[in-house]
This record gives structure tokens, sequence and C-alpha cells, in this order.
């Protein structure tokens, strides 16, 4: 898979989210890669804004990234993924959640099966991602 962007899709309301999701993308541009972080692209945005600045920004990219912890993915998330999906972009999801709910032990069936590849585990998920990237 020939990547020119990724799409960093995740929850960014409290500032554990906020510090992963920035984490994940300073490691992602320090092996090489564009990435799109919605929080930083939507700094200053409101309303529709930050939907047409987050639609361009998976419209502009060729793989979705999506942070699928907690109880339940992020409805914002979830949105992107199926927006990918319908696009034929693939979805890699990333799960560091070791609490196991939902129709596939911490899943959603829906987004589960829309994923391409799902990292599950929240140990070595950055070398994870980074190998699925370079061989597929």
């Amino acid at each position: 898979m020939e990547i020119k962007q990724i799409y960093l899709a995740g929850p960014l309301f409290t500032a554990a989210e906020i510090e992963f999701n920035f984490k994940l993308y300073s490691d992602l541009q320090a092996n090489g890669y564009k990435v799109f972080l919605p929080q930083k692209e939507c700094e200053n945005k409101t309303d529709k804004d930050i939907y047409t600045t987050c639609r361009s920004g998976i419209d502009t990219s060729s793989v979705v990234l999506a942070i699928l912890d907690g109880a339940d993915a992020d409805s914002g998330t979830c949105w992107e993924c199926g927006y990918a999906v319908a696009k034929g972009m693939p979805v890699i999801g990333l799960r560091t959640d070791f609490r196991k709910s939902g129709d596939t032990g911490g899943f959603n069936a829906m987004i589960y099966f829309s994923a391409i590849k799902v990292i599950d585990g929240e140990k070595d998920y950055l070398d994870k991602i980074l190998y699925y990237l370079k061989n597929n």
C-alpha cells in the first residue's frame, strides 16, 4: 500500500486522549509518514469548519488509522471510519484498551469487520502499525 498521508482518527476530548494522539502523530512522522491529525488541523475551528476540514483530510489521505479505545468507540471516529470505507479507503483499527466488551471482545462488529487490520493490545502497538504500513 502506497501511503501519501495517514488520517489519524480518535477521540480528543481529554488531556490523556490529546496527549496519546499527539505522541502517535509524532512517532509516525518520525518514521517518515505524513499524518493528518484532526486536533491539530481543527485547533481554532468550530462547527461546520471542523466537519469540512476533517472530511477533506480523509479525502487527501490513503489510509485511516483509528484509535478505538473506550467502552465504545468515539462517534466521530466511527463516522470517519465509515466514510473512509465507503470511499474504498483502508482502515486500520488500534485498540490499546485491555477491557473486553462489544460484539468482538472490545470492538463493535461494524468497525471491527470494516478494518483491513486490527491491532489489539496495549504493548508494541507502534511497531505493529509500522510493520503493517511497510508490508502491505
